[in-house]
């Protein structure tokens, strides 16, 4: 029997249908299996082997450390900050600055170091940063850092490794 209450309810369950079907393809995150457009590839196993749970869990699924969880944003050593994943060169310590957010920051990436795209996940867009040798998610990029560029590159720091000058 049609009801407008069973009506309504069809729609509603739609609704949600068809928002999870939709954020299923819109969702970003690194790829998960062999990229081939990425340098190095490794399947899904090889990553969770080669990395912590918490370097695969923002790598390779796009996650988020929590904030002032990572060395790395206090780390003010000369030197350089490379992707955990494939070892590439990303920042220069000398584009590195305090932003007070709780994670890594940075003014500009190496030249072609990586890659950014559109996210659009959890309801906002935003411009996501991918190492360019592996496709690892390495947090995302804003317009309002400081001069030169004013961008402030919001890095996870369990994605990147640092080496001292």
């Amino acid at each position: 029997m049609t009801t407008r209450r069973n009506v309504l309810f069809g729609a509603a369950f739609g609704v949600l249908a068809g928002a999870g079907a939709i954020s299923a393809f819109t969702a970003t995150g690194a790829p998960n299996g062999p990229a081939k457009t990425f340098e190095v590839n490794h399947t899904d196993d090889e990553w969770r082997r080669l990395l912590s749970p918490a370097a695969y869990e923002v790598l390779r699924n796009a996650g988020t450390e929590r904030p002032y969880s990572s060395q790395l944003n206090d780390e003010h050593r000369s030197g350089t900050f490379g992707c955990a994943g494939c070892g590439q060169a990303l920042f220069s310590s000398t584009t590195k600055f305090d932003s007070g957010t709780g994670w890594p920051s940075f003014y500009k990436a190496i030249d072609n170091a990586v890659i950014e795209r559109q996210d659009s996940t959890m309801g906002m867009s935003r411009t996501e940063v991918l190492c360019s040798r592996c496709g690892g998610h390495l947090g995302h990029v804003f317009d309002d850092g400081p001069p030169p560029t004013g961008l402030r590159y919001c890095m996870n720091g369990v994605a990147m490794g640092f080496t001292a000058a």
